[in-house]
């Protein structure tokens, strides 16, 4: 299994509207293994790989990809030189206590701390130390004077965590699976297709694209683009399976496979599909679940509903603490997505 790259997806700065360096460390990876490579106007990376089989009127199979990570823009700097700022993606603040963060500039990247405005605990009140605060009341701190800071940084400027990859027993943890897993599921499944050899029918496009976090914006300009035939939506998703949560409301458990993603707040998934999907894993002794999550997105919404429509559907990876400096997965969950992925587009 190719830990490495999934690291070095994981460790390169992107958030929604700046993904250039994932892009470009992924134009570095698939060098061989795709017949066209190009970039479209919103940064998104699209990549097809012909019929090997030679048949006409392929259908067209699209697995979407996105490579953002969720993250904040400098919005203000103060005349003290701290940093105010404004999220791209959804945070839940009581996991922003304390942090160490990357302010990523055109000319460096520089490390930083983020902390609430307002009394640390050795002079907060009971009532202050209730509080949970709201993105807008979080700063950042360079530890630079506020001239360095004016000069080095602006408005415009990203931020990202600032945390290490790690490997912990059969567990990946890190900052930003979601979604350099599927960045590197969107790498490794062709990459084993291709040492396979397999003569695919089907025309394969890999779409690693931008701004999901914000709203699948990408996702919908390289649907509308590639009109694929069928969707893959390739994302991880909740895993509860943790003290504190409801057996029902789990989503998926870790260690029982890729989860066939069946229903979200975006999208139903084609329930042929999923069907076939299914037997394939069935077939091949890939390990499964399927899930249902009550809310939220993914990119199989945006191929789905591009121009005339598409059959659609979801492999995700159940992941646990979303949205967190802890994500967390399992090592054979993600290599079943892989093999799921490269088993049906190998028969499609």
């Amino acid at each position: 299994m190719n830990v490495d790259l999934l690291a070095r997806l994981c460790e390169t700065p992107g958030v929604p509207g700046r993904e250039e360096r994932v892009s470009a460390l992924i134009q570095g990876e698939i060098k061989g293994l795709f017949d066209s490579v190009e970039t479209d106007p919103m940064g998104s990376l699209i990549c097809r790989r012909k019929s090997r089989s030679g048949k006409a009127d392929a259908p067209i199979i699209m697995l979407l990809c996105h490579m953002d990570e969720i993250g904040f823009y400098v919005s203000h700097i103060d005349d003290n030189g701290f940093i105010w700022v404004n999220n791209a993606g959804g945070f839940d603040t009581r996991n922003l206590f304390s942090r160490r963060v990357l302010v990523c500039t055109d000319d460096g990247d520089y490390p930083a701390v983020m902390n609430p405005g307002g009394k640390p605990v050795h002079i907060a009140s009971a009532e202050d130390r209730k509080k949970v605060p709201e993105v807008s009341e979080f700063y950042i701190d360079t530890g630079m004077s506020k001239d360095d800071v004016k000069a080095k940084i602006q408005i415009g400027d990203y931020i990202v965590m600032d945390e290490p990859f790690k490997q912990m027993g059969s567990k990946l943890v890190s900052k930003a699976l979601d979604n350099r897993v599927a960045c590197w599921l969107g790498i490794e499944s062709i990459r084993q297709l291709d040492k396979a050899g397999a003569k695919h029918d089907a025309e394969i496009v890999v779409a690693f694209t931008v701004q999901e976090e914000v709203g699948l914006r990408g996702a919908k300009t390289t649907s509308f683009a590639v009109r694929p035939d069928i969707g893959i939506g390739l994302d991880v998703t909740l895993a509860c399976d943790t003290p504190g949560v409801p057996k029902q409301e789990c989503v998926t458990t870790q260690g029982d496979g890729f989860a066939l993603h069946i229903k979200d707040g975006s999208f139903i998934s084609d329930h042929k599909l999923a069907a076939q999907i299914q037997k394939v894993a069935e077939d091949k002794n890939i390990k499964f679940q399927r899930s249902i999550l009550a809310a939220g997105g993914q990119d199989g919404a945006a191929a789905q509903q591009a121009a005339a429509g598409a059959k659609a559907v979801g492999i995700t990876v159940g992941t646990r603490y979303i949205h967190t400096v802890t994500e967390m997965c399992d090592k054979a969950d993600l290599e079943a997505a892989r093999d799921i992925l490269a088993e049906f587009l190998a028969t499609s």
